[in-house]
């Protein structure tokens, strides 16, 4: 059986140069109430960064476009921030292949995420680049004191190299 949340070590340098790209797409950030994806949406367009959502609904989040699939936005992604059910992490993977985006951030929290061993194996065989579970708000700067924590026991755990 394959694990769901497999215990990969991120790169905090590979996760911040990931969040200081060009170009960023939140795959699976809608509007609706909850939806951790729209708060990383809201945090990375407060941070000036430029952002654009993807959802089945393609509804926009604070005034940010969305489009319901990576292949109708117009602008060249430069990183998929991959926030979808584990189900759908790995065809989001090849969808970032076939479309030559090349960096992927495969988000995981405290419950299911995309960061699926299927998925990570497939970004890895794919030669993409690959941030394998972590919460983009641990690395996105300035941190808040919560994720300042949270990276701080991943650190401990073995979760994230050194710094």
């Amino acid at each position: 059986m394959t694990r769901r949340h497999p215990r990969r070590t991120v790169d905090p340098a590979l996760a911040t140069s990931m969040l200081a790209a060009g170009h960023l797409a939140v795959v699976g950030a809608s509007p609706t109430a909850g939806n951790f994806g729209a708060t990383i949406v809201h945090e990375l367009r407060a941070r000036d960064r430029r952002v654009v959502a993807v959802h089945p609904s393609a509804e926009p989040i604070e005034r940010v476009p969305s489009y319901a699939t990576l292949a109708e936005v117009p602008q060249p992604i430069d990183v998929a921030i991959v926030m979808v059910g584990a189900e759908h992490a790995a065809g989001v993977v090849r969808e970032c292949a076939d479309l030559a985006i090349r960096r992927v951030w495969l988000f995981r929290g405290a419950g299911a995420g995309a960061a699926t061993e299927e998925a990570i194996a497939l970004a890895e065989e794919l030669g993409l680049e690959v941030v394998p579970g972590a919460c983009p708000l641990m690395f996105l700067e300035p941190v808040g004191m919560i994720h300042r924590i949270h990276r701080a026991v991943r650190r401990a755990r073995g979760s994230l190299v050194a710094a």
